[in-house]
């Protein structure tokens, strides 16, 4: 996929350069389909938006979905990492804080009724194939390494039965 022509550095794309976009992430998420075996499914949001919904298969994590949705301006991406901690919230949050320091382009956030997310935001100018691929590799990546010790922290009494 290649970057769209434009001007500025922050305006929004153009709806012929949005729509570029869209069947460009389009077009490499179906390849993914077919040639990735992790990737389960890829859904589309309603008509009209420029949303992606890829499920992935994980080891530690069995399924991740992460939601791709382009604006004019920025390319977000979330994945559900966890529901809220039942217990050891404050440790479970600190863990996460310093994990972020080592996250390349991804940040874990507390989301809607305290889940914890894996987020990023990238300029939807610099969408290209290869930065879809490092988005979606970080999120399965990082679901991978740090699910369970996660999971451990804020469910510890399930483990520990």
């Amino acid at each position: 996929m290649t970057e769209p022509a434009h001007g500025g550095g922050d305006s929004p794309l153009s709806v012929e350069e949005a729509a570029s976009v869209e069947a460009s992430v389009d077009a490499w998420l179906q390849d993914q389909l077919q040639t990735n075996p992790t990737v389960l499914t890829v859904d589309r949001g309603e008509p009209g938006q420029r949303r992606w919904y890829v499920r992935m298969a994980g080891e530690e994590k069995a399924v991740s979905t992460v939601w791709f949705t382009l604006g004019q301006r920025m390319l977000h991406c979330e994945c559900h990492f966890m529901p809220a901690p039942e217990e050891n919230a404050a440790q479970l949050y600190e863990y996460l804080l310093r994990r972020n320091r080592e996250l390349a382009g991804l940040r874990f956030a507390i989301g809607v009724e305290d889940a914890v997310f894996l987020v990023a935001e990238l300029p939807a100018r610099a969408v290209s194939a290869s930065e879809v691929d490092r988005l979606l590799g970080s999120f399965y990546a990082y679901s991978e390494r740090w699910f369970r010790p996660c999971m451990r922290i804020g469910y510890q009494k399930r483990f520990n039965s």
